[in-house]
Parts: C-alpha cells; sequence; structure tokens
C-alpha cells in the first residue's frame, strides 16, 4: 500500500508529521509553490518535514493542471491525502489514485459544506463545529464519510484556535484510520441528504465591519477573520485599520443602544495592560477595541491604545463609502 500527500496548509502539518513519524509509507508530498503560497492565509512550508523524512517533495501551481497531474503520477500512490488544500480537485485528478484520496473539512458534514467553514461558523455565531474525515468525490464535500470529531466554540475561541483543534482532530483521526487501510478496508458511510446552501468564499475585501450589529456579531466577526486571516478593518477619519482583537460589551438589557454605531465613547483604562482599549458603541451594546494595525504596520494596544484621542469621533459603518 502507497500513500502520497497533498497539503499547503498548517492544519494539515500536524497528521503528516505523526503519520510521518509512525512509519507511514507516503512516497511524495505535493505542495503549492512559493510564491502561490504565500498568498494563502494559514499556508507553512512542508519542505523542512519532507527533508527529514527523506520523502519527495513536488511545487506545483494547481493540481489540475499539467503540473499537478504530473506530481500525483509521480506518486504512483493507492490512496492520496489531500489535507489543508484550498484547491478542488476535478475528477482527472481524482482518478490518479488508485484506490482513492481522503480529505477532511472542517464541519460536520453536511452542515457547512463549501469554503471557510471555521470563519463562517464563527460569523455566524454557532457554538459547536468540528472536522469530518471524507473520501473526495466530484460532488465538492459530498463524498463518503469515514469519520468525524465534535468540539464546542467557546467565548473565547478564534479562528486560529479552532484550526489547531482542526489539525489535532486531523492527527486522531488519521492515526486511528491507517491500520484500516492498510489491511485493504475502504470504510465511509454516505453523507445525509441537505439542503443547506454551500458557503461562499470569503475574500479579504469581506472583511469590513458592520457597526450597526451588535456587540455578540461584532465580536464574532473580529475573532473570525483574526490572525492567520487578514482581519476585520473599519476607517476613523479616513485611516483604514485592522482589528485584531476586541472584547464584548453587552447592554444592561440586551436590546438597548450606548450610543450612535461605532461612536467611540471613550478610552478604557485597565491595571491589566491587554485590558486597555477603546469602547465603541454597535448596534446593540458595545466592544472594546484591544488590538489595532494601521496599513503601514504600526499597531496599538495597550496604553498607548487607550490614550488615542478619539472619543466621539466615529467609525465608518459598513455602508458607507470609504475608499
Amino acid at each position: 500500500m502507497r500513500f502520497g500527500w497533498v497539503g499547503c496548509h498548517a492544519e494539515g502539518l500536524p497528521a503528516l508529521e505523526a503519520l510521518l513519524d509512525a512509519g507511514t509509507p507516503i512516497s511524495g508530498l505535493v505542495t503549492l509553490r512559493p510564491e502561490l503560497a504565500a498568498r494563502r492565509s494559514g499556508a507553512v512550508d512542508y519542505a523542512p518535514l519532507a527533508a527529514r523524512h527523506h520523502v519527495p517533495l513536488y511545487r506545483v501551481g494547481n493540481i489540475n493542471d499539467a503540473d499537478g497531474h504530473e506530481a500525483l503520477r509521480a506518486l504512483d500512490a493507492d490512496i492520496v491525502f489531500v489535507i489543508g488544500w484550498s484547491q478542488i480537485l476535478h475528477a482527472p485528478a481524482l482518478r490518479l489514485a488508485r484506490t482513492g484520496m481522503i480529505g477532511a473539512h472542517a464541519s460536520l458534514l453536511p452542515h457547512n459544506r463549501g469554503s471557510a467553514p471555521v470563519n463562517w461558523a464563527l460569523i455566524r455565531g454557532e457554538r459547536q463545529t468540528g472536522n469530518s474525515l471524507i473520501w473526495l468525490a466530484e460532488d465538492v464535500d459530498g463524498g463518503a464519510v469515514i469519520d468525524q470529531t465534535a468540539f464546542c466554540i467557546t467565548a473565547y475561541d478564534t479562528c486560529a484556535s479552532l484550526y489547531e483543534r482542526v489539525a489535532a482532530s486531523n492527527r486522531d483521526m488519521l492515526l486511528g484510520l491507517m491500520p484500516r487501510l492498510v489491511a485493504g478496508e475502504r470504510p465511509g458511510r454516505p453523507q445525509p441528504a441537505g439542503d443547506e446552501p454551500v458557503l461562499p468564499r470569503r475574500r479579504p475585501a469581506d472583511g469590513r465591519i458592520d457597526w450597526g450589529q451588535s456587540s455578540r456579531a461584532v465580536y464574532d466577526f473580529v475573532r473570525a477573520l483574526t490572525r492567520p486571516y487578514p482581519g476585520a478593518f473599519s476607517r476613523l477619519e479616513g485611516q483604514r485599520w485592522t482589528v485584531w482583537h476586541t472584547a464584548r460589551v453587552p447592554s444592561a438589557n440586551g436590546t438597548g443602544h450606548l450610543g450612535t454605531p461605532g461612536a467611540v465613547l471613550g478610552p478604557v483604562v485597565s491595571p491589566l495592560e491587554a485590558a486597555c482599549g477603546q469602547l465603541v458603541a454597535c448596534g446593540e451594546g458595545a466592544v472594546v477595541l484591544l488590538e489595532l494595525e494601521a496599513d503601514d504596520g504600526a499597531v496599538l494596544r495597550g496604553r498607548t491604545l487607550s490614550e488615542q484621542p478619539w472619543t466621539g469621533k466615529r467609525w465608518s459603518n459598513a455602508d458607507e463609502a470609504t475608499s
């Protein structure tokens, strides 16, 4: 039994390392060319791990193009693991593994099929998500489910912390699956029918904050898009700022307004440096801005942020022209 690997995202690295450390016969690794990986949020360099285990490394631009097919043929694999890879494999590529290809999708399928499931789960305020190991099929995210792991979304999780749990579940599920694959089994159960729309792709421009939403929605939006993603953003007096970290301040009765949405209500000063910031009104409640970054790379946090003379100024709403 020969195995291959396709990946470029951090969510696949712990699983690949665990399989190689366990002596899994992985014949080669396909990843993105460096200039393309640099444009992907969460991409990591697989070269050091490949070199340490003496595994051939193939860099491609698109898995469905000639160079991608050539790399898959070079793997000469019975099963190819496609973990942490954003390009959809088309039928000709899927046929280049003798038994099939196994992928992971960071949700409890069939819920949240499509792009950026972790980010969307946070944006939508969901309180549970998970990870699904599946056989890849032409129906995107619709293949037979091999295994699933569920986990709660806490009030303190971010996209980064959830992807760490996704990565750990990839490792654990694949290590548990390997003996069955080596024995020649092909486990899997069809997904139940669902009528949810497929999640759309998210782009950096989709990160504009709508201050008219509730403090919970704004807080969830920021933590869904924080590092390693491009971040949520807004403008204050024409200056664009990326908002990396906030804290939520609900209104007393859950329905009241603390001020005009986007208005800076004043500084927040705390003996704890990390709790200092600027209080901003939302459609309901408010959030404390705890870490900001300007387009020139200047970062404001702690007392430096709380000392900004912004009281009474207003952040731009999502529906206002700010370009």
